[in-house]
């Protein structure tokens, strides 16, 4: 029975540490504070065991949660939202629970600091804890900001830029240091020191574009291996504390080597398939509260890769539901309405036409691609080299400049720098005449084929976005009708007071009205006339002009809720059947969200990691 207590609050423990963060209730430094809580009111119990009272303090806590819990779910507790007598006897009940539970944790805590001085020994160990790390830490800031002022982190980037093979040779170089300094240091030091160095340069290398996320899991995942290899991995001090002493420490590194194997053979898999890390938080990104809308620029390829196919599937139906709703009779629509709407539909039409050209620009460019990538990668590599060999030339050219100057220089030592001088001007000039003649004209051509693809591209964005937003508009109108009829006795209200009272409560009037047509899509037409109606009274009231305005107002209120009315029994089922044909394909950039089925596409898309060095 003992046991089965101490293992199930174990759990509980650790469920509601790690249960609060990912449900969303606490933060990790709330949910910490949680864990300190739970292991404190455990320990009141461990430490009195077999005395009496030894699980009051656990067993006032448990029912004051549940009791809190219960309450929660009942009614909602709001100390500035009190209604009625029920609402002060829900937080009356939830004060009662809190502060039994606080007396349960108050109480554990005194038996801890008086039974065997535990709460002093646990918080100068966990203060000795808190320091190393922080040392560590400074030790490590300390160490980079030298380190990257003496100019290190430049001949890492320089050397690591000059590696014949790309992105991946000096991706492969970094897994082999990390995997090397893992058998001497923990993981904290190389996580705060190597990392820190290394990742910008691997995050900004265009020919990879991989994500932050990935990175990081894969110099985890490497890390990881420190705890198994020898001499200092912490799993084998672990191991050789429990085992036996007919177990040599030798048999224990040979034991660990299937598993070290394991922990590459992993790290292998997620560097071959990238998706088994970035699908998943795409795809939460994607699909939560505050997802992107489609509109944002890093979605676009993807969303676009997708609805190409669409268009090719649904062609037939889109033309038909797009000729279906231009056919209807909207002439009792203003003017400028009738025209976007006409507008719309062209631009609608238009979109099969436009994914056409796209379609016709990309292939052009994907069939030029092959031949051109090669020579690109071998002309960037050139460069490169060209860029680093021009800026020691530079710095050589200086220092020169500066010895020959001050006379603080030997005749000798600058000499050598003039050799070394001249050694970089012939380097370059080599440099130089490995770039192909053939290589202007081939980038030139690559920019053009790129340049039609985009232009392409964004001729279609354009060409959705003025097709859906007439639509959208229109919907939005015929949505706020009934609003906007609810709101004629609140301006008819208006003339006594314009009639009457003095400038002050006219104007108030006025605002109060004028807040609540704001509200309502397309009644700026009315708000102007009735700021206009206000603004009579600023300097000397003048009621005649005023209830003019007023009158006017009414006659255009009248005649946009007629119109709105006459669209919503007319054309409203009709707009709302056009809506839902062509929202999540003409209209997809203009909607708030993606629905779940584009979400989880996209997300698969999105965590493919995309060579884009053709574009630098």
């Amino acid at each position: 029975l003992g046991a089965s207590i101490g293992i199930a609050a174990v759990a509980a423990l650790i469920f509601a540490v790690l249960g609060s963060i990912l449900a969303g209730i606490a933060t990790v430094n709330q949910a910490g504070a949680i864990g300190a809580v739970g292991a404190m009111i455990m320990a009141g119990y461990r430490l009195m065991e077999g005395k009496k009272h030894a699980y009051t303090p656990a067993i006032l806590a448990i029912l004051s949660l549940i009791a809190l819990l219960v309450l929660i779910n009942i009614f909602e507790i709001n100390v500035k939202n009190i209604k009625d007598g029920t609402d002060v006897l829900a937080i009356t009940l939830a004060a009662i629970a809190v502060t039994v539970f606080l007396i349960s944790v108050a109480w554990s805590g005194w038996r801890i600091y008086k039974v065997d001085k535990t709460l002093e020994y646990v918080m100068v160990e966990t203060a000795k804890t808190a320091s190393l790390v922080f040392i560590i830490l400074l030790g490590a800031a300390m160490l980079t900001a030298a380190f990257r002022a003496f100019g290190g982190e430049d001949l890492v980037r320089e050397f690591l830029t000059g590696l014949p093979g790309g992105f991946y040779a000096k991706f492969a170089l970094v897994m082999a240091v990390i995997f090397i300094l893992g058998f001497f240091l923990d993981f904290i030091e190389i996580a705060v020191v190597v990392v820190p160095i290394i990742s910008p340069i691997l995050l900004a290398d265009p020919s990879a574009n991989i994500t932050a996320v990935w990175l990081g899991v894969m110099i985890g995942v490497n890390m990881q291996t420190s705890f198994l290899t020898p001499p200092f991995g912490f799993a084998l001090f672990y191991l050789r504390g429990v085992a036996p002493p007919e177990v040599t420490t030798v048999q224990i590194y040979r034991g660990v080597v299937p598993f070290i194997l394991l922990q590459l053979a992993g790290l292998v898999i997620v560097g071959l398939y990238p998706p088994l890390v970035n699908y998943l938080p795409n795809r939460v990104m994607l699909t939560g509260e505050t997802a992107p809308p489609p509109l944002n620029p890093r979605l676009q390829a993807c969303i676009e890769e997708d609805l190409f196919v669409e268009y090719a599937l649904r062609e037939a139906d889109l033309k038909a539901a797009i000729d279906r709703f231009s056919s209807r009779d909207v002439s009792y629509l203003p003017d400028d309405l009738r025209s976007d709407l006409a507008e719309s539909h062209e631009k609608a039409r238009a979109t099969f036409d436009l994914v056409a050209e796209i379609r016709t620009a990309r292939a052009a460019l994907e069939e030029y691609i092959p031949g051109y990538l090669p020579q690109h990668r071998e002309v960037r590599s050139i460069q490169v080299r060209i860029g680093l060999d021009e800026e020691e030339l530079v710095e050589l050219r200086r220092e020169y400049d500066l010895g020959s100057r001050s006379g603080t220089v030997s005749e000798e030592d600058l000499r050598e720098i003039q050799d070394h001088i001249a050694e970089l001007e012939a380097e370059l000039a080599e440099l130089q005449s490995q770039i192909p003649a053939s290589w202007e004209g081939a980038r030139a051509e690559y920019v053009a084929l790129s340049d039609t693809e985009r232009k392409a591209l964004n001729e279609y964005r354009r060409n959705v976005d003025d097709a859906y937003e007439p639509i959208a508009e229109l919907r939005r109108l015929l949505n706020d009708a009934d609003a906007l009829a609810g709101l004629r006795g609140e301006i008819e209200a208006l003339r006594p007071v314009i009639e009457t009272q003095s400038g002050e409560q006219v104007e108030e009037a006025v605002k109060d009205v004028a807040s609540q047509l704001s509200a309502v899509e397309g009644a700026s037409s009315i708000n102007s006339r009735l700021s206009k109606a206000r603004r009579a009274f600023k300097d000397e009231p003048k009621r005649e002009e005023a209830m003019a305005l007023l009158d006017e107002a009414l006659t255009v209120y009248d005649a946009e809720v007629a119109w709105r009315q006459e669209a919503v029994s007319k054309l409203g089922a009709d707009l709302e059947e056009y809506n839902d044909a062509i929202k999540n394909s003409i209209g997809l950039r203009l909607q708030e969200h993606l629905n779940s089925e584009q979400a989880k596409s996209v997300a698969a898309c999105l965590s493919h990691h995309r060579d884009i060095s053709l574009d630098f």
